[in-house]
């Protein structure tokens, strides 16, 4: 079925006892030696790092971003599997798919139990995963899981410890495996690639802010003062707050910091019902709303479009872009 390349990253998948916890030490052949490879599938690993995901930073995801392209520059890779830890899987994830413009798949996996593990999540997953990149195309970036198969955009870890980790709380499944072969239950619509961003000296800062009762507009002005560029405020209901923190949002804006609106609820999109601090006067003041996208995801396409341009409109619009799923990108299989 194909030549797949598998980037290793880290993560529990990677990891052993180390007598305290586990940490993510082994690299990435030692994690292929767990796994059964499907037939006709031939393996190259590349080793780009190990370590347990909630370390990764913006430099980590970016040089793993760039690896992904330049893997694809081979003609004749037909896919590729990126083990991951999975508390920033779905960042990750989300990324690269931003920036995906080839029909051949890259599917993410992990596992939520370390190496060695009795009835251990991590061989069958990567198997699952390697299956998902040998025979699927034109579906973006993906993410094999627990027997199911998610895009990218949207998915979320949804439980801490459960072997089900992930999920698109908004939308329904994406696909399935079993009985080796992968099932695709729908086509998941994405808006053009974004062109492969520079690799900066020093990423540009984005916090994120959740309000709650009693919120005000401290820790967002306290992230514009420590010198963010762009802001994920993450509200209440359909994306809302209040006025005070609208007219902060707006100062923010009026600064060139791009800011972006989700919500803490799980499912649904932020939507412009309410007034009086509600998602109606925060996008009126400048705020961009990410439709089904939680604050991680949201992050990272604040982050993508900051790196886009230098320009706070051009960043606003490219944001907006990479927000919309009403022109999905046409790939040739």
């Amino acid at each position: 079925m194909g030549r797949i390349v598998v980037i290793s990253t880290g993560g529990t998948i990677a990891s052993r006892w180390t007598g305290s916890g586990f940490a993510a030490e082994a690299d990435g052949r030692e994690v292929m030696a767990t796994a059964p490879l499907p037939e006709g599938i031939t393996v190259e690993v590349v080793d780009l790092f190990s370590v347990n995901s909630p370390r990764l930073t913006t430099a980590h995801q970016l040089t793993l971003l760039r690896t992904v392209h330049e893997v694809l520059a081979d003609p004749a890779v037909d896919g590729i599997v990126v083990t991951h830890g999975t508390d920033t899987l779905e960042e990750s994830a989300f990324l690269v798919d931003l920036h995906h413009h080839d029909a051949r798949s890259v599917v993410f996996t992990g596992s939520q139990l370390p190496m060695g593990s009795t009835e251990g999540d991590g061989p069958g997953n990567l198997y699952d995963a390697l299956l998902t990149a040998a025979t699927t195309r034109g579906l973006g970036v993906l993410v094999a899981f627990a027997g199911r198969v998610h895009a990218a955009r949207g998915t979320m870890k949804t439980q801490a410890v459960a072997l089900d980790a992930f999920a698109d709380p908004s939308r329904e499944l994406l696909g399935k495996v079993g009985f080796g072969k992968v099932t695709v239950l729908r086509q998941p619509q994405r808006p053009q690639a974004l062109a492969l961003p520079a690799m900066p000296e020093l990423p540009p800062r984005v916090d994120m802010v959740m309000h709650h009762a009693d919120g005000d507009p401290v820790l967002l002005n306290a992230a514009v003062a420590a010198g963010a560029r762009g802001i994920v405020l993450v509200g209440t209901g359909a994306g809302n707050a209040t006025p005070e923190i609208v007219e902060a949002v707006r100062e923010a804006v009026a600064r060139g910091v791009l800011v972006a609106l989700t919500t803490r609820v799980p499912a649904g999109p932020v939507t412009e019902i309410y007034t009086h601090g509600g998602a109606v006067d925060l996008v009126a003041a400048g705020a961009v709303p990410t439709g089904t996208l939680r604050a991680g995801q949201a992050r990272i396409a604040v982050l993508s479009a900051l790196l886009s341009s230098e320009n706070p409109v051009e960043q606003a619009r490219v944001l907006r872009a990479s927000l919309s799923e009403e022109d999905p990108v046409l790939v040739d299989a």
